[in-house]
């Protein structure tokens, strides 16, 4: 155990300055990635216009998720019959729409970012090699040329390993957004729409 967090250890030292960054952006952008897997959680696999039936029909969703959370506001606002019910539902949402799009930025901007981080390494490991070959000296207290290889590589390498799985799963939460968007949008139209109370009078009966 302790031959492999010393040879981790090396690896880490071998990148250069770039790498504390890199590490610090790896811990934030998988901690924004696991917050958002959990944020985005829809709550149930029926479609919304079923929910809001097995709503009406006295199914109340107990489970945990947006489009739960959504539909649990949306119908106790529309059971109060209020004037303007649009305004009132964009009010109630908007907490909700707001917390699936946190962290968005954060991490598309780690993501974009950890290359060029990486790339900074690469052309501060090219220099120091070439001034090893400049002064002639293989050895020296940073490593010389291989260290300054090394250096390139690493970083090269560590950007590319946080940018590359971030952009993936990124992508796949950004699909699952957008989709729970379309989704709390249609439940504002049926709760809005005129025929709602004729389904909620049949349904009840």
């Amino acid at each position: 155990m302790w031959e492999s967090i010393a040879q981790l250890s090396g690896y880490f030292a071998s990148g250069g300055y770039v790498m504390p960054p890199l590490i610090v952006a790896t811990v934030i952008l998988w901690w924004a990635l696991g917050y958002r897997m959990r944020t985005l959680q829809r709550g149930s696999v029926r479609s919304t216009r079923v929910m809001l039936f097995r709503y009406l029909k006295g199914k109340k969703p107990s489970h945990q998720g947006v489009l739960s959370r959504v539909l649990r506001k949306g119908m106790a606002l529309y059971q109060q019959d209020l004037p303007n019910l649009r305004k009132h539902l964009d009010d109630a949402f908007s907490e909700d729409i707001k917390d699936i799009k946190k962290y968005r930025v954060i991490i598309t901007t780690i993501v974009l970012t950890a290359p060029l981080l990486g790339l900074l390494g690469t052309v501060s490991g090219m220099i120091e090699t070439f001034d090893s070959l400049g002064d002639m000296t293989l050895f020296t207290q940073t490593g010389g040329i291989a260290g300054g290889i090394s250096q390139a590589l690493i970083t090269t390498q560590m950007g590319l390993a946080v940018a590359i799985p971030g952009l993936i799963v990124n992508g796949i939460l950004n699909k699952k957004q957008n989709r729970l968007e379309i989704e709390i949008a249609q439940i504002k139209d049926y709760l809005c729409s005129p025929l709602m109370h004729e389904v909620e009078r049949h349904e009840i009966s």
